[in-house]
């Protein structure tokens, strides 16, 4: 079957089913075969960590180490992990090689922050996911413009992508992490309610939209982790 008319028979599937229920069928189906989870284990993920934990806690979980992040998402990871039971986490991180040759000095995201998420975030996670029929996400409608009709589940090159927390709220996360006594990022408290690689993240003030702080000043909204047709595409573009 193909792929697009893959993820449009899962989203009338699903159209009514919790998070937990997309879940657990995205993880049994058959016809998209093996599916690892991506997380930036940021402000959010914990929500949708746990609710593959209690699911599966050995799901194939892909985090992205660009090596510019954080510390403090560094120490969470591990923290989270530990806490969720997750026994199969894959801290991936960008080829040595490319990173000598493309930005040896640690300044191409000044120069050219789509070229640096390419080379940090975009190749590296397209390596990792190969063998996986499909990968899932933790992006929000709520999250931006380009996310606003972001459907459960998409086509994404030769892979499905799976959006299970596509229609939460952000009170519906809060509620969440409340009900479930989850860890908070540490830097959430500290006025970063989305957080990426620290050279790229600021806070954001009161008022603020959540995401203001992330490459700030520029026309950039998003890290482009889009494949299609064994090529990246930028996010908000025609695949």
């Amino acid at each position: 079957m193909p792929l697009k008319e893959l993820a449009e028979r899962r989203n009338t599937l699903h159209r009514k089913s919790d998070a937990d229920t997309i879940l657990r069928h995205a993880l049994e189906d058959v016809q998209i075969g093996p599916v690892a989870l991506v997380s930036s284990f940021g402000a959010e993920s914990v929500v949708l960590l746990h609710l593959a934990a209690q699911v599966d806690p050995a799901v194939p979980v892909i985090f992205l180490d660009t090596e510019m992040l954080f510390p403090e998402t560094l120490d969470y990871q591990r923290q989270i992990a530990t806490t969720l039971g997750l026994t199969d986490v894959r801290v991936i991180t960008p080829n040595r090689n490319d990173v000598l040759r493309e930005d040896v000095d640690g300044l191409l995201h000044q120069a050219d922050p789509d070229a640096c998420c390419d080379l940090r975030k975009a190749r590296p996670l397209e390596k990792a996911l190969q063998g996986f029929g499909g990968w899932i996400t933790g992006r929000k409608q709520f999250q931006n413009g380009q996310r606003a009709a972001l459907p459960l589940f998409e086509k994404d090159g030769a892979r499905i992508k799976i959006n299970p927390l596509a229609h939460w709220s952000s009170d519906d996360l809060r509620g969440y992490m409340e009900d479930h006594n989850l860890p908070r990022h540490p830097l959430v408290a500290r006025g970063y309610p989305s957080i990426g690689c620290m050279p790229c993240t600021t806070r954001v003030s009161a008022g603020e939209d959540p995401r203001a702080g992330r490459w700030r000043d520029s026309e950039k909204t998003e890290c482009g982790i889009h494949f299609e047709n064994g090529r990246i595409v930028r996010e908000g573009q025609a695949a």
